[in-house]
């Protein structure tokens, strides 16, 4: 077991938890250091298995954009490794209001850059998206690789890309050890019910609509969680400063056959399914080339897709207080401004 302390920003997040409990889990380092705002997706409950109850994890209530606050808790922990995955994800919310994703995704970023270059911190991974690449052709063989421009199509892609190129502005100016991954889409326990999948799931137990954009052919490319956390672990240790590495699991799926799968493991009917107004900028289509990462990290995913996708459904089910605690909170006038009336 290694004796590095770990730092993790947005570590009460869907893909910060589990990557937290993981790490815990399977000793993959001897203390975690979480810190999270605690904004609306940010749930400290995501944590109770671990937090005070393991005296290996430690958690700061911090926003990461708070440079003396960071700077802080650097000197404090003196982490060895900083998995930055801290930041606003959701499309549609930076495309009624950016602002968030560029005070979080890109201002935090720097904040956090700066101050681990000052605290002498070996090394920083940068969580990113798939979403830098822009958008393919449904009929294209094309898979993003490591060597394609940042063609973003949406502000929170956008703000995602800036991220990555401040990093690696940190990288060429001051040899600052910084490793990036580029993920496709995440699913598994703990997500929050504005994505894809939770939110069908949600819908579908509730016997509500199923809200379906535009006419549910966009292609997204799936891995599950713990996939996607395995590669990050892989890529702090095994990943070259300054380069990038694309993460996923060769599963593309149209959203509408993920959504009819989750209704026949759930048992319920397709007539569930509505059909809403597209939202601006739709990318089309995502496909990761992960040869990279297989190549220089060693990593292979290892959930199947369907398997994946019904042990993610059992487990809403399963955790059904936690998703009603989520139905009741904050989402709810969300999803009214995104749905009502479309």
């Amino acid at each position: 077991m290694s004796s590095r302390t770990w730092l993790v920003t947005g570590a009460a997040g869907f893909i910060g938890s589990n990557f937290v409990h993981l790490a815990l889990d399977e000793n993959w380092c001897n203390r975690v250091v979480a810190v999270d705002l605690l904004t609306y997706a940010g749930n400290l409950e995501n944590l109770e298995r671990h937090l005070g109850k393991d005296d290996r994890l430690a958690f700061h209530r911090v926003d990461v954009t708070d440079a003396s606050a960071i700077r802080a808790i650097l000197a404090q922990e003196k982490p060895a490794t900083i998995f930055h995955l801290a930041a606003e994800s959701h499309v549609d919310r930076s495309i009624e209001d950016p602002a968030p994703f560029i005070r979080t995704n890109v201002l935090g970023t720097q904040v956090l850059l700066d101050a681990a270059r000052r605290a002498g911190v070996p090394r920083f991974l940068l969580v990113s998206t798939d979403e830098v690449y822009g958008s393919l052709a449904l009929d294209s063989q094309e898979r993003f690789h490591e060597g394609l421009p940042l063609t973003p199509s949406s502000p929170y892609a956008a703000s995602k890309a800036a991220s990555d190129l401040l990093a690696l502005a940190a990288h060429h100016t001051h040899g600052q050890d910084v490793v990036i991954t580029r993920c496709s889409n995440n699913y598994g326990p703990y997500q929050f019910p504005e994505k894809l999948i939770p939110l069908m799931i949600m819908n579908a137990v509730a016997g509500e609509p199923l809200p379906v954009y535009g006419d549910g052919l966009n292609v997204r490319d799936w891995i599950h969680v713990s996939d996607h956390c395995r590669a990050l672990r892989a890529a702090a240790e095994h990943g070259l400063s300054g380069h990038a590495y694309n993460i996923g699991s060769d599963n593309e799926r149209p959203n509408i056959d993920v959504v009819k799968t989750l209704l026949k493991i759930l048992d319920r009917p397709e007539s569930l399914i509505k059909y809403v107004k597209d939202r601006p900028g739709h990318d089309r289509r995502y496909a990761i080339d992960a040869a990279k990462a297989h190549r220089e990290l060693g990593w292979q995913p290892r959930v199947p897709f369907e398997r994946g996708l019904r042990e993610t459904a059992h487990w809403y089910l399963e955790n059904a207080g936690w998703m009603e605690r989520i139905r009741s909170g904050e989402f709810l006038s969300y999803y009214e401004r995104m749905y009502a009336g479309r």
